[in-house]
């Protein structure tokens, strides 16, 4: 057998692993191991040991398929590659010609696809289309846009010399976020300490050396709550303060309208236990606050990112060694921001990008304002970390998708993103999904999305292709991902679709890498090495880094320091300062809350169902009940349920926990049947378990500078499910 090292992109953190190539060249019989095995260095989980499996299903799509009969119908006949992208670049050209290339609609996700190396977003500036979304809108991009708008770059956690971890929420563990795991139990045997803030005794929390069991959706009030014991005893860096930032004098009033009883009022959490975890965090350092889904996904979203931005900064974390670090791009190879083209779409295509005059955090709007000063620090305009700037918002696609409110959006494509399932609203969803005149899925297996497409393009796996990864624009962290088999079939990569679409569509001038390698090898250049060479010699390669780089270039801010008060958000009618707006009031027929996007440890977002050894282990979705709730509701462990909020309703088994606080639900995410035949209406079991339909996207539910939903505390009931 050979070896490669490969990164498994069966979630988002991209592990490095060791592939054993097998001499039937099939990628079923792969074998997946940890690049170094020694423990608390295995990077490695059960969805990468067990995706081999996964790629070998009998069930996956390995040659384009064109839809029969109505949508959902399940009737399916095979075409040609070739044959499946002229009908595709033509009927695109259609919607194009009668509505403007804006009724172009694309959504992508990074685990699935890996990478196309900035095509899609070139290919969609040329046609002159602004409105790409991504579950990133929800997911690290927007927390990427919304610290841009402090302080120009999204940090990075320095774990290897930190001495205190705080996670709001965040709960790493063996099999989820594994190198995030080790690193913080690395950090622990350090010495380092770890502040864990979650409504549930997690898994960290029992680990941590101070836990704070915070309600749903409360992180903002924690953050002005630490911050306001911080400035009253002086733990700040007051030399920071008056040389590198802006607005501090208004920022602190605003903190002192948050004293602790108040905070304490707001948070459920004991006064006391909020200052020493404050002291702790600003004493202990350096320290760092990694990134969480969890503050993604709440109506105070943007206020909470920005407050836990001026923690860092106030307290001398930002940009220094142990602390979290402005890393910019990679100085000897190019980026996937550079060959995105933003400046080959005209600014009037830009403000026709949806959802940027209600919500403009992550638009457009945004990285226009940010542009000279991105350009000066980082030398490129138009940094897309994570894939989180110029991005359209999702709520309000879907609503011109099936609306066309404000004009309409007829073509819509979802590459590696089961679209249905992973945004809020799935109503709305389903509705904008039925309503287009073009609907491609670039897809490995026919999802309750891909179900209801005009076309399935079959896409290659993670060990069946070559790739770079920069943790999605995030780090000047390079790690090369090197081809282990073939794919089977017609499975293509996402490069191919944007390069054959490119071609047809008349932009062949502007992508003339014939393959992924020569693009590869062509941005690979200025380092004097072929892809090949690179990932041969260079497991990891890392640019030129640096510290307190402020100190030479400034801050990538319009004010070139720290923006504790935002100019650019008040000058867009919002609030300059950080604030709290409370939810709506307590709704007597829904008295629990619904925390919903739990990770489970064998499923990664809406995939893995389809592979055994995991589904074995999680056979259906259950839900989290506190013992009390459960006993006040009748139900036992394993009973079956109904949860419902105002929006919607769906059915998962009762869990009973021991670490739930009375009150909560807490809901899984992404739950579908693969196994289950098309055709009968429920999209796969979509209609039955998917907690997408229970979120809603209303004003009252959306954090108002970003659009994007609150997933944490929604009000809900259970009852026991009938039949």
């Amino acid at each position: 057998m050979g070896q490669t090292r490969t990164l498994c992109s069966g979630c988002d953190i991209y592990c490095q692993v060791r592939l054993e190539v097998p001499r039937s060249g099939r990628v079923g019989d792969l074998r997946v191991h940890a690049l170094d095995p020694r423990p608390g260095n295995a990077n490695i989980c059960m969805k990468g040991v067990h995706a081999p499996a996964g790629f070998a299903h009998p069930d996956r799509v390995i040659r384009p398929l064109r839809r029969l009969g109505a949508r959902g119908e399940g009737r399916w006949a095979e075409v040609g590659w070739d044959e499946a992208m002229d009908e595709i670049a033509e009927r695109l050209k259609t919607v194009v010609d009668r509505y403007g290339p804006e009724a172009l609609a694309v959504s992508t996700s990074q685990w699935n696809t890996q990478t196309d190396n900035g095509l899609g977003r070139r290919f969609m500036n040329l046609l002159g289309s602004p409105n790409w979304i991504s579950g990133v809108a929800i997911c690290a991009g927007n927390t990427a846009a919304v610290n841009r708008l402090v302080y120009g770059w999204f940090p990075f956690p320095d774990y290897r010399k930190t001495g205190c971890i705080a996670l709001f929420g965040h709960n790493p563990k063996t099999h989820s976020w594994t190198p995030i795991h080790n690193q913080i139990r690395k950090a622990q045997a350090r010495g380092a300490r770890l502040i864990v803030l979650d409504p549930r005794r997690s898994e960290n929390a029992e680990l941590a050396d101070l836990w704070l069991p915070l309600r749903a959706g409360t992180d903002a009030a924690m953050c002005f709550g630490w911050l306001k014991v911080i400035l009253d005893e002086g733990l700040h860096d007051r030399g920071f303060v008056d040389r590198w930032t802006v607005g501090f004098d208004a920022f602190r009033r605003r903190v002192d309208e948050f004293p602790l009883d108040r905070v304490a009022s707001i948070t459920g959490v004991d006064p006391e236990l909020i200052a020493q975890a404050a002291r702790i965090y600003a004493a202990s350092g350096p320290s760092v606050i990694p990134w969480t889904p969890v503050t993604d996904q709440q109506r105070n979203s943007t206020s909470a990112i920005r407050l836990m931005c001026a923690l860092r900064a106030l307290t001398g974390n930002l940009d220094v060694e142990g602390g979290e670090v402005l890393h910019g791009f990679h100085d000897r190879i190019r980026s996937e921001s550079s060959i995105e083209r933003h400046d080959a779409l005209p600014p009037g295509q830009r403000g026709k990008q949806l959802g940027a005059g209600a919500h403009p955090a992550f638009t457009y709007r945004a990285a226009e304002a940010l542009r000279e000063p991105a350009a000066k620090v980082w030398g490129e305009p138009w940094p897309n970390l994570i894939n989180g700037t110029c991005m359209a918002n999702p709520s309000a696609t879907f609503r011109a998708m099936a609306d066309g409110d404000p004009y309409p959006v007829k073509a819509f494509f979802t590459l590696g993103n089961n679209t249905l399932m992973s945004f809020a609203n799935m109503q709305l969803i389903h509705r904008a999904l039925l309503n287009q005149d073009l609907l491609v899925a670039f897809e490995q297996f026919r999802t309750p999305t891909a179900q209801l497409c005009d076309f399935i393009l079959p896409g290659d796996a993670w060990p069946e292709r070559n790739a770079l990864s920069d943790s999605f624009g995030w780090t000047a962290i390079q790690r090369p991902s090197q081809k282990a088999v073939e794919p089977p079939g017609e499975c293509r990569g996402v490069f191919d679709f944007w390069r054959d679409l490119a071609h047809r569509m008349g932009f062949a001038e502007h992508f003339p890498w014939a393959t992924v390698e020569e693009m590869l090898d062509w941005r690979l250049e200025p380092l004097g090495l072929d892809f090949e060479s690179f990932a041969e010699a260079h497991p990891v390669h890392v640019g030129e880094l640096g510290y307190r780089k402020y100190e030479r270039t400034g801050f990538a801010t319009p004010s070139g320091k720290v923006e504790l008060s935002s100019a650019l958000l008040e000058s867009w009618g919002f609030d300059p300062l950080p604030n709290w707006r409370e939810g709506p009031a307590p709704d007597p027929d829904y008295p629990l809350q619904m925390f919903t996007g739990v990770r489970e440890d064998e499923y990664f977002q809406t995939g893995h169902r389809h592979i055994a050894p995991l589904r074995a282990r999680k056979p259906e979705p259950r839900m989290f009940l506190a013992p009390a709730d459960a006993q006040a509701l009748d139900l036992a462990e394993g009973d079956p349920a109904l949860i419902e909020t105002r929006h919607g309703a769906c059915r998962m088994a009762v869990a009973i926990r021991a670490d739930m606080p009375a009150g909560l639900v807490r809901v899984p995410h992404g739950w579908w049947r693969p196994e289950q035949a098309e055709g009968d209406g429920s999209l796969s079991g979509a209609w039955d378990w998917a907690d997408a339909q229970l979120c809603p996207d209303d004003e009252a539910h959306l954090d108002p500078e970003q659009g994007v939903p609150h997933f944490k505390g929604v009000a809900c009931r259970v009852r026991r499910a009938e039949g």
